[in-house]
């Protein structure tokens, strides 16, 4: 497996974004697309306890894509409190795809809607947050938006790939998961792994990575801290087979993991090596 730097670019305009990034899909950091956020300034841990330590937080752990656990929480906690643990060390417990608006709508007047692009989905803003050395597994986004994930006070490391990477990586049928691990990539259990090529970068506050729709994703929290995530839908198309995914996740993923258990978990990762097979069949 071969990992290249992702390019982190000042400036850029709309136009060049459009027709360097968006348009052949590829990643891109930006340095400066969040510098007139006043939350950049503002949203440090001591101003987020002291205004806002109250609220209580769902956190998921490193398991809640486990065939029993699936997306379960694992508990909850005082925003506050969970502050405290993640500036304290490590710890895998995370705020995963949440909502803070909702809890405190005034945060919003702290952020700005890019014009970078068109179609900029206004009603979902989250915010991840993540102990040192928690993960966030390898995946794409089910909605199939295009993702910017601006970084506050800390580092996180990103490692992409492209979709036409997606049997290489073990994909497994009727989700949007993958059970590869990029960092320590075991190529006894995935041969095919070898060949992929992956897009890697450490994101810094006040930086914004633009992630591609269909583009897996896997991030690392190299300190404790936390990101935000606006999407965008520039087609159609994806908008379309991110309804699908959905169906797929919640009639068909969701039912067959209720019926069978890890018998399901277990055929998905049989046929996720058939099809890596394929490519390597290919290749001879």
């Amino acid at each position: 497996m071969k990992l290249v730097p992702i390019e982190k670019r000042s400036g850029l305009t709309r136009e060049e974004f459009i027709e360097n990034y968006l348009k052949p899909s590829r990643p891109v950091v930006f340095t400066d697309l969040a510098k007139d956020w006043p939350a950049v300034q503002k949203w440090t841990f001591e101003w987020l306890r002291e205004n806002h330590g109250n609220i209580d937080v769902p956190l998921v752990d490193n398991h809640m894509h486990d065939a029993d656990k699936y997306f379960q929480i694992a508990k909850t906690m005082k925003f506050g409190d969970y502050l405290n643990l993640i500036q304290g060390g490590p710890t895998d417990l995370r705020i995963f795809l949440f909502d803070i608006f909702k809890k405190a709508p005034e945060l919003v007047n702290d952020i700005r809607f890019p014009t970078i692009m068109d179609g900029f989905l206004k009603s979902y803003k989250f915010v991840f947050f993540g102990g040192q050395g928690s993960i966030t597994s390898l995946h794409y986004d089910m909605d199939c938006s295009n993702v910017f994930l601006t970084q506050f006070q800390t580092r996180k490391q990103v490692i992409l790939f492209s979709p036409e990477e997606s049997r290489r990586l073990y994909h497994h049928p009727f989700t949007v998961m993958s059970k590869v691990d990029p960092i320590n990539p075991d190529y006894e259990r995935f041969p095919a792994l070898k060949g992929a090529v992956g897009h890697e970068t450490t994101l810094f506050h006040g930086e914004t990575i633009f992630i591609p729709s269909l583009w897996w994703h896997y991030i690392r929290y190299i300190d404790g801290g936390f990101s935000l995530a606006l999407r965008a839908n520039n087609s159609i198309f994806t908008a379309v087979r991110g309804g699908m995914n959905l169906v797929r996740h919640t009639f068909v993923d969701k039912s067959m993991t209720k019926l069978l258990g890890l018998d399901w978990q277990h055929w998905k990762e049989r046929k996720a090596v058939e099809n890596a097979k394929e490519v390597l069949t290919e290749q001879a």
